[in-house]
């Protein structure tokens, strides 16, 4: 989100060989409700068709939020970002710090107007269901996803390209290249993996299902957005941040919870300060 740095790891994972590895995922949606299951009859009767219901000022605000101020943020700090020859690790560090402080807010401002407006815990997707079960899929799916990225970026790392330089760059500038940086760091992966995954799979998924939109299009227009707040990565980043919103987007329903994507997202997040450096910084720390 809006340039934050783990959002780097979206970009390199999931725009080349990951998508081949897609097919493990699968979801059944014949004969589940494809809703939380306690979101009403009428949504239940409808779904898969366009009922559509107004949404309150503040909700369309958040949208606009969503889909146009962050893009635009994120791509203005990073040409800042890579106007500049070197980055300090003291920037980096305040960087980290800022972005998280930035996502903490986000999320709290949009949780206040959610429940202010009626929105319930299960329909955000963090009512308590199924904790055992969830807690495994976290697991599995945290534990596959980290380690596709990790490969991917091991592979990356080996690739003379005009695009890894492009990435390089970035890492150059965003990536923790030292054990005092990677604190902070792990604690903006965390925060993205919570924050991102409240706006993006449990807010503005919620808001439209309660809008009446049939469950393709929030599925569609959630991981969009979430694309879009990835722009300034460029197409790469747009379409592999898209695609990982289907995925997470697709988990979300099926487990009715965000809290297995939040792990995933974490993960992914984590293993790109790791590994990043490790191998898109290779000869150059």
């Amino acid at each position: 989100m809006a340039a934050q740095p783990a959002a780097l790891a979206i970009a390199v994972s999931f725009t080349d060989s990951v998508k081949a590895h897609l097919a493990f995922w699968r979801v059944d949606y014949s004969g589940i409700a494809a809703v939380p299951p306690k979101l009403g009859p009428r949504l239940a009767a409808d779904r898969g068709t366009c009922s559509y219901l107004p949404m309150p000022w503040d909700f369309y605000l958040i949208f606009l939020v969503l889909g146009v101020l962050l893009p635009w943020r994120g791509y203005h700090r990073l040409r800042k970002l890579l106007a500049v020859p070197d980055v300090s690790s003291g920037e980096r560090i305040a960087l980290y710090l800022s972005t998280i402080l930035f996502q903490w807010t986000a999320a709290g401002a949009t949780a206040w107007r959610a429940f202010a407006r009626g929105l319930s815990l299960e329909e955000i997707g963090l009512a308590p269901f199924r904790w055992v079960s969830l807690l495994l899929w976290a697991l599995l799916g945290g534990a596959l996803l980290g380690l596709l990225h990790w490969l991917n970026l091991r592979r990356m790392g080996g690739v003379d390209s005009e695009r890894k330089s492009h990435l390089r760059a970035i890492s150059e500038r965003i990536l923790p290249q030292s054990k005092r940086e990677l604190i902070p760091y792990l604690a903006l992966a965390v925060t993205a993996g919570i924050c991102e995954e409240f706006l993006y799979r449990g807010f503005a998924m919620g808001a439209l299902f309660r809008a009446g939109l049939p469950v393709w299009l929030v599925i569609l227009l959630s991981s969009v957005l979430f694309g879009m707040a990835h722009l300034y990565q460029g197409r790469s980043g747009f379409l592999g941040t898209s695609i990982l919103g289907l995925i997470f987007a697709s988990a979300r329903i099926a487990y009715h919870s965000v809290a297995p994507v939040m792990v995933w997202h974490a993960v992914v997040d984590v293993v790109a300060g790791i590994a990043g450096p490790r191998y898109l910084l290779r000869g150059k720390r």
